[in-house]
């Protein structure tokens, strides 16, 4: 069940899309105050944002600003405001999409339901997009070029970047119909894909080595 963080202060209005989320299936936490908002999107860990700009105690934009200092959850904004400047400043601080008041419910679901099968594959972090439905990494949006059995290894360590991984649990997860999969192997994986990092611009080494217990991913 997908999670959807409801912001909005008129209750009306977030009664009504309340309603309509939970029918579709959603999990619904909402939130009414934006000094609040970046705190519930910590704690609920939604999958989309539902972002109202004018907010008491912090507007919608600086809500957005801060969350996108930390997570990359798709975010539509809720205005009553509706010059194009104010769309573009929307989308700059972070928003995937903008939706002006008075909005047909409907319309605001189909938007929701097509974000979210447009990023159910992408997971971006940093300069980092993964789509793992087309088995593809970029980098700084440079393609780099992981064999599918390096694709394995990485994705595994970048859904999971603070948690430290052993050679043991990197082949019972990521390779866990591969039988032929040795320690060597896998430390073999770590240095081609750090390579193939550097080579796309990388700095620091993506997947760092943590002496006595193995492999976790970093941001470069």
């Amino acid at each position: 069940m997908s999670k959807v963080l409801l912001v909005e202060d008129d209750q009306d209005i977030a009664d009504g899309i309340k309603l309509f989320l939970q029918s579709s299936g959603f999990e619904t936490f909402h939130v009414a105050d934006g000094g609040k908002v970046v705190e519930a999107a910590r704690t609920f860990a939604p999958d989309l944002i539902i972002l109202d700009l004018m907010l008491p105690n912090k507007d919608g934009l600086a809500c957005c600003q801060e969350i996108r200092e930390f997570s990359n959850v798709p975010i539509i904004m809720l205005t009553a405001k509706v010059e194009q400047i104010d769309k573009l400043v929307g989308l700059e601080a972070g928003a995937d999409d903008y939706i002006c008041k008075p909005f047909d419910t409907m319309e605001l679901m189909l938007r929701v339901k097509a974000i979210l099968r447009r990023t159910a594959n992408q997971v971006k972090f940093s300069d980092v997009h993964l789509v793992k439905e087309e088995l593809k990494v970029t980098y700084k949006n440079q393609t780099v070029n992981l064999s599918s059995l390096e694709f394995g290894l990485f994705e595994l360590l970048f859904n999971t970047p603070n948690r430290v991984y052993s050679r043991d649990q990197i082949i019972q997860q990521a390779y866990p119909n591969e039988r032929d999969i040795t320690d060597r192997a896998v430390d073999s994986h770590v240095k081609n894909i750090r390579k193939k990092f550097k080579a796309a611009g990388a700095e620091t080494a993506i997947i760092a080595s943590v002496y006595g217990a193995g492999y976790r991913y970093q941001d470069a």
